[in-house]
């Protein structure tokens, strides 16, 4: 068992009041944090470099799942060494003039006392905390300084200026600016870097200009000792006993989640306040089943290695996607895992299965085949090859998942496609697209110069040469193009058809004709 002694709270003298234990036992110093050991060593070694001066990397970037501990560990580590730190969440305004606005003002001076005064000589530093900055959307356009500072001078109620900035305009740019001028640390926290970086061709260089200016840390999810460790001294402060079977199962249950923990604890103590046992845990599991998430590539890894129908489908629940990208997911590395045909062609005929039943619900609503085509997605990683994979093997990200920039993209084009076909654009982007691509590639030998597909669907040169893959720089692209309009110009102009249908009449009809135009040209 797990026994202390009860200590008086607020919540026990004032039971109307109900206190997040999150933020009750959040660690207010380094000795109180589990979890990360490497990682938070990184972050005293980044925070010690400021006291000898500005490092060559202004930020600091955590990365990870949520509930792992990051905003915790940095401002306990930031305690410790006396420092202020001042927490702005970047999910609430995140334009350009909020960020500056709410940042580079106390960014930009060394010293700054949370009561409000200014102090140039004192070495207290201020660690400006920014949570959340991958909820920051848009593109890294820059806007103008004249829009920055109409929105700082106008109040948040003065919607009708015309040149306020609105949404998320602007604010990556700002923050890689704050990141390149600050004199105080800044630390940055995201649980998604791709959703950071951007998911389109361009998210390397984007990753690299954040690493030129913030040393990037991830973090992974907490050990189950670690796990066990908060239970017993939450459990302990709060005075509560607890059988042991009852925290191995509610650690077992948990995905290395510490913020999911402590609220568990916190919903089973309300009907348990003295003593837990193991079905007060069952029940809190079956009655508040929490949307676990487990990271993609581990999760899928695991989705690989099982043997068992069960096992995948509970995986495939817990994994952080859709049934439709899971089955994406699925079919895209299984060449890479599997190394039988026969494996291959099963697991092929049950994706085949799983992205109809997909389909099923957007034609009679079947909403059930989303349940169906998810569990038949997990199925074709798992059961559907017997092959032994005790070797390690490499998964890799769908490379027509990451979409954005390319031509193809463009409005006209989806347009086009979507008038033609009587489909609906997102139905054009996610489904018709990806088709017409594939049967296009060169692995399943499609042929630029047969123009059949393109002509039919009403597609621009651009738009076939998108099509096949071919960049629209080459001299040989050009000239493909080129070919592809004159026949286009003949295909939707009757006219020229006839004229030249009479034409080729007139050259077969002999010599005498061909001198006839001879010496009309002559005569030109």
């Amino acid at each position: 068992m797990f026994k202390g002694c009860r200590c008086s709270s607020g919540i026990m003298a004032h039971p109307e009041l109900v206190e997040d234990w999150t933020e009750r036992y959040r660690p207010s110093n380094s000795k109180e944090l589990e979890g990360n050991d490497t990682q938070r060593k990184r972050i005293r070694n980044w925070l010690t470099s400021w006291e000898s001066g500005i490092p060559s990397k202004r930020g600091l970037l955590l990365t990870g799942p949520p509930g792992v501990g990051k905003t915790s560990l940095a401002t306990a580590i930031a305690n410790d060494m006396g420092w202020n730190v001042v927490e702005l969440n970047a999910s609430d305004q995140r334009n350009a003039a909020a960020i500056r606005r709410a940042s580079t003002g106390s960014a930009n001076h060394f010293t700054f006392n949370m009561d409000g005064s200014f102090n140039a000589t004192q070495n207290r530093r201020t660690l400006i905390l920014l949570d959340e900055v991958d909820h920051i959307s848009g593109t890294y356009r820059q806007v103008s300084e004249q829009r920055i500072q109409a929105t700082l001078s106008s109040r948040i109620e003065d919607d009708d200026v015309k040149e306020k900035l609105r949404g998320d305009s602007g604010g990556k740019a700002e923050l890689l600016k704050l990141l390149s001028e600050t004199k105080q640390p800044i630390l940055l926290t995201c649980n998604d870097a791709m959703r950071l970086w951007g998911r389109n061709s361009q998210w390397r260089s984007t990753r690299d200009r954040f690493a030129r200016l913030v040393e990037i840390i991830e973090f992974k999810r907490v050990s189950e000792s670690a796990l066990r460790r908060i239970a017993n001294r939450v459990l302990i402060s709060e005075g509560i006993s607890a059988d042991m079977s009852a925290i191995e199962q509610l650690v077992a249950s948990n995905p290395g989640d510490i913020r999911a923990l402590v609220r568990d604890l916190q919903a089973i103590c309300a009907t348990s306040p003295t003593h837990i046992d193991i079905q007060a845990v069952l029940d809190q599991i079956e009655m508040g089943q929490r949307d676990q998430q487990i990271d993609l590539f581990p999760g899928l890894e695991k989705l690989y290695r099982t043997n068992k129908a069960g096992d995948a489908a509970d995986i495939s629940l817990i994994l952080d996607k859709t049934p439709d990208e899971l089955v994406a997911w699925v079919s895209w590395n299984n060449a890479s895992v599997m190394r039988q045909p026969e494996s291959w062609a099963r697991a092929s005929k049950t994706l085949s299965i799983a992205s109809k039943s997909l389909f099923v619900r957007f034609s009679n609503l079947a909403y059930r085949s989303t349940y169906w085509g998810g569990n038949l997605g997990s199925l074709a990683a798992s059961v559907a090859s017997q092959e032994d994979r005790s070797q390690r093997f490499s998964l890799q990200f769908p490379s027509f998942l990451r979409r954005g920039s390319e031509a193809w993209r463009r409005s006209s084009i989806v347009e086009c496609l979507a008038g033609t076909c009587g489909a609906s654009e997102v139905a054009v982007r996610e489904e018709l697209w990806p088709a017409l691509r594939a049967i296009s590639s060169d692995g399943l030998d499609g042929d630029p110069e047969n123009f059949d597909i393109s002509l039919a669907l009403g597609l621009s040169s651009s738009d076939h040469l998108a099509l096949h893959g071919l960049r629209s720089s080459l001299k040989s692209s050009k000239a493909l193009a080129l070919r592809y309009d004159e026949i286009q110009i003949v295909e939707e102009s009757p006219g020229i058809q006839e004229s030249l249908g009479e034409i080729s009449d007139e050259i077969e009809a002999g010599e005498p004709e061909r001198n006839s135009a001879q010496k009309s040209l002559d005569f030109f």
